[in-house]
């Protein structure tokens, strides 16, 4: 009871300091808007500049949602993985996601000019860029999830997806070798990530596939804390540890690769954010740290985002360097001041 009285204590502050976070990071950027003119802006008030309407609804509302759903959707991805591995240093990439995305990306942006100046100039789009990298990322999952069916072993999973990302990252390296210089910095570009640049037709799509990763993560929230001590133990309550595998692979997937698709590569928040949550919960309940890993992995995106924004700047930095700048010292700090991983 004591511990149920603290958990709501520590989600009702991270409510408060999400939507806090939420307001500044939209308050925040090139041109300061008061706390008061958001809020009028949000609820289709008139505020004291007319422009700032169009600024908040245009483009940082779009943002805000954009870096909730990147920062929840990719922490949610680090647990599952955590979780079905067993091993604390796995994150949603760890299949080879990302890697394939890359590739796809890479073959559109390098690879372009192979079939001439004109229709690369076609290819290289913002759709076919998300395109590419989404069909890089499900040929990529398609492979793992045939070849699961064929090994018993977990770990031979993770050795695999890893094996892919080798594979991807030695052909993206070919291509890179070959490339001009202004389709290597394009691809560079991508590479830095970015959640400021989806439309609102572009955030609807990515927040439906969103909304199915995150149905389904909420489906093996059983699964996942059988899982916790072994697949012996799951199989003897029951649970079809291989069909529970699959949906795990394939809701990681939906969440990281339509993600990546869309604001690229985003480092650092599937693998620290699940530990940082642990820290905070002191559990390892996935009915906690689900939900709490969501509130935690989206207000730390706002963050990281509101910082890489130079408020009053008109300069805007990587948002990938931004979470590592920010996360990595966290999770030493952590894990000095805890000594063991908590797991």
């Amino acid at each position: 009871m004591q511990h149920t009285k603290t958990y709501k204590r520590t989600f009702a502050v991270l409510i408060l300091m999400l939507l806090l976070c939420f307001f500044g990071n939209i308050s925040l950027g090139s041109v300061s808007i008061p706390f008061q003119d958001v809020f009028n802006g949000l609820i289709g008030n008139a505020t004291e500049n007319e422009s700032w309407r169009h600024i908040i609804h245009e483009y940082r509302l779009p943002k805000a949602l954009t870096a909730i759903i990147v920062g929840s959707g990719l922490g949610i991805s680090g647990l599952l993985m955590q979780t079905l591995f067993r091993n604390p240093l796995a994150g949603p990439f760890v299949l080879g996601i990302t890697s394939g995305s890359s590739l796809g990306v890479a073959l559109v942006i390098m690879g372009a000019s192979v079939f001439g100046s004109t229709l690369a100039g076609i290819l290289v789009s913002k759709w076919s860029i998300v395109i590419a990298a989404s069909l890089g990322s499900f040929i990529v999952l398609l492979m793992v999830l045939i070849l699961s069916n064929k090994v018993r072993d977990t770990m031979a999973i993770l050795i695999i997806g890893l094996m892919f990302g080798s594979i991807t990252a030695s052909t993206v390296s070919v291509l890179s070798y070959f490339s001009s210089a202004e389709e290597l910095q394009q691809y560079i570009f991508w590479g830095f990530g970015s959640i400021g640049n989806l439309t609102w037709h572009e955030l609807f799509i990515l927040f439906v596939i969103y909304a199915i990763g995150i149905l389904l993560s909420l489906v093996s929230i059983k699964t996942l804390n059988t899982l916790l001590l072994g697949e012996n133990y799951a199989k003897s309550l029951g649970v079809n540890v291989k069909t529970s595998r699959l949906l795990i692979i394939i809701t990681t997937s939906l969440l990281a690769g339509t993600i990546t698709a869309f604001a690229g590569p985003i480092m650092f928040i599937g693998l620290a954010i699940p530990h940082m949550t642990r820290q905070l919960f002191n559990t390892s309940n996935h009915k906690i740290l689900l939900p709490a890993v969501f509130i935690f992995g989206a207000i730390i995106m706002l963050i990281c985002d509101s910082i890489a924004q130079l408020p009053s700047s008109d300069l805007t930095l990587p948002i990938n360097a931004i979470t590592s700048l920010v996360g990595a010292p966290v999770i030493i700090w952590l894990l000095v001041r805890k000594r063991k991983m908590m797991f």
